[in-house]
């Protein structure tokens, strides 16, 4: 048997950090392009990681949004 909760076998985001897919989506589409797909200021006013993270830590609608936006990239 895993070691895994169950709750986490099946998780594709599991071990992802929202760093790293804030990271990634800006490397793979750069700013204006989240900015167009997801619709949110933390991508279009002075844009940064550092930002975007503190923004979708504090707005759980935005994280979950970013987060199946990361999961359709994953499986392009």
């Amino acid at each position: 048997m895993s070691d895994k909760p169950l709750e986490q076998v099946n998780n594709p985001l599991h071990g992802i950090t929202l760093k790293k897919m804030v990271e990634d989506l800006q490397e793979r589409y750069g700013w204006k392009a989240l900015d167009e797909q997801l619709k949110m200021n933390c991508f279009h006013e002075n844009p940064s990681v550092n930002s975007s993270l503190k923004f979708l830590r504090k707005t759980d609608w935005a994280r979950k949004k970013v987060e199946q936006f990361y999961l359709r990239m994953l499986q392009e």
